[in-house]
């Protein structure tokens, strides 16, 4: 059963936005984004692209950068207005749930999801937003979804701490676990909905969409960071998501 304490997404505070707003690719997350671009551009054609959960428009700008048309969407509007003060040239869109439509039905290339579902509670809500998200896509459109695996809540990290929540280690699916992000100044204890693998998958298939491929990058030793678990044990899952036929 999902954990009956509501959840509530840490960085959606001004405060939080611009402490996040200053994180680009350090330690751990290196490799959420070290090998997205190659990934990115093996299973998408360049064109149009929606990046969900755009937040301060960290991921919206990795993917423009790639060469595509980039629409950042968010229901945060302390993220928005973040957004819009880093990068003034982007474009970014303050949306309400499953309420995508206004965008393009069909007309878009790619669909960026980084970190997103890591902060939305619930089947119901999370199968509705990818239906939502699908809708958007071209027939040969693809849904590049990035979240954390469930090891990230139960190991320490070069970016990260759970040692102080050692509840996470009973965690199932819904659940509300806990980490410390050790790179920005806000050291306030981040919430995140907990999620298997197998369960991602039934995810998808009540969305309409089956998983092409499915990564779990690791880190090398002749990469510039002090890894601890990094090496060994993948902190991110990346899923591309096609239309089911």
């Amino acid at each position: 059963m999902e954990n009956q304490r509501e959840f509530k997404n840490t960085w959606d505070t001004q405060s939080a936005a611009l402490s996040y707003s200053k994180l680009e690719f350090p330690n751990t997350y290196y490799l959420a984004y070290r090998d997205l671009s190659e990934i990115i551009l093996k299973h998408t054609k360049i064109g149009r692209a929606i990046d969900f959960g755009c937040g301060v428009g960290r991921s919206t700008r990795f993917v423009s950068k790639l060469g595509f048309k980039t629409i950042g969407i968010d229901i945060s509007p302390n993220m928005i207005q973040v957004a819009k003060a880093v990068d003034p040239k982007g474009e970014y869109q303050l949306v309400s749930d499953c309420n995508y439509s206004h965008l393009g039905k069909g007309e878009f290339d790619l669909v960026s999801s980084i970190f997103t579902f890591d902060n939305i509670a619930g089947w119901e809500k999370r199968t509705g937003i990818l239906v939502e998200l699908s809708n958007l896509l071209s027939q040969d459109g693809r849904i590049i979804c990035l979240d954390s695996t469930p090891e990230l809540y139960v190991n320490e990290w070069a970016s990260f701490t759970t040692k102080p929540f050692p509840e996470n280690a009973f965690a199932k699916t819904g659940d509300i676990v806990c980490d410390i992000v050790l790179d920005v100044e806000d050291k306030t204890p981040c919430e995140d909905i907990y999620w298997t693998n197998a369960d991602y998958h039934k995810l998808f298939g009540l969305a309409g969409l089956e998983v092409e491929e499915t990564y779990r990058p690791l880190g090398y030793s002749n990469e510039p960071f002090k890894w601890i678990s990094e090496k060994e044990i993948a902190p991110w899952v990346i899923y591309v998501l096609r239309l089911a036929p």
